[in-house]
């Protein structure tokens, strides 16, 4: 009798391929999987440069609160710089949309502005995460200067979107034709900015919510829209 192994075939006890059974290719591992969630450690790093700053936060203190090391964190989101880039778009998208959504949703400008600093009194004092606004806290004592550009250009950016939309308010005749727009997108950007740092400071909701009602008492009024 001619045996399995004279015949060519492998032994079923022998850890080999039994005789019938397909051949299967080998599948060459293409590294290692990321090991850690990249939505969830964003998030942390959010908040880490949400509450310490740009300039506070070292690339230390954000592998320790992300969850990961050097390597993962340079990998999956660049430099420490690129990171930041990367936080302020998320940040604008899940926690700074509040005044976007006001001045689209709103029929008046006057409207917008005053729904716009009501949301961001209970924004900013939010107890869920850090106080006040990542785009205005994170350029305190900021020695990067692409990095404090880059925040003064967004704030810049909001005030313009300001001016625009009171100036449509003054076409459309809701608000009177010797508005000057850009004193008045300039002064609600001074409200955001400074509901901000007071909110840092400990300034509760309700007293923001007092400083934003005091702050639309200055608005002109006209007569009736233009329709």
């Amino acid at each position: 009798m001619v045996s399995r192994q004279q015949a060519g075939l492998s032994d079923p006890t022998d850890g080999g391929v039994a005789a019938g059974a397909p051949v299967r290719a080998a599948v060459k591992q293409r590294g290692r999987p990321r090991s850690f969630d990249r939505e969830t450690a964003l998030e942390k790093a959010i908040l880490a440069f949400w509450e310490h700053g740009y300039e506070a936060t070292s690339v230390a203190d954000l592998t320790r609160v992300m969850g990961i090391g050097a390597p993962s964190l340079y990998a999956a989101f660049g430099d420490k710089r690129s990171l930041f880039d990367e936080v302020v778009r998320a940040y604008g998208t899940k926690y700074g949309s509040f005044g976007e959504r006001a001045l689209a949703e709103e029929p008046t400008a006057r409207a917008a502005v005053e729904r716009m600093l009501r949301e961001a009194a209970a924004e900013y004092t939010d107890p869920g995460h850090p106080h006040g606004c990542l785009v205005v806290h994170a350029a305190t004592n900021c020695t990067s200067p692409e990095v404090e550009e880059s925040l003064r250009e967004r704030r810049n950016a909001n005030i313009a979107v300001f001016e625009s939309r009171i100036e449509a308010g003054i076409a459309a005749g809701e608000l009177p034709s010797s508005t000057d727009a850009a004193a008045l997108a300039r002064h609600t950007g001074a409200m955001i900015q400074g509901m901000s740092q007071q909110a840092r400071d400990g300034a509760t909701k309700e007293e923001l919510e007092a400083l934003a009602e005091l702050a639309m008492a200055i608005w002109p009024r006209s007569g009736t829209p233009a329709g």
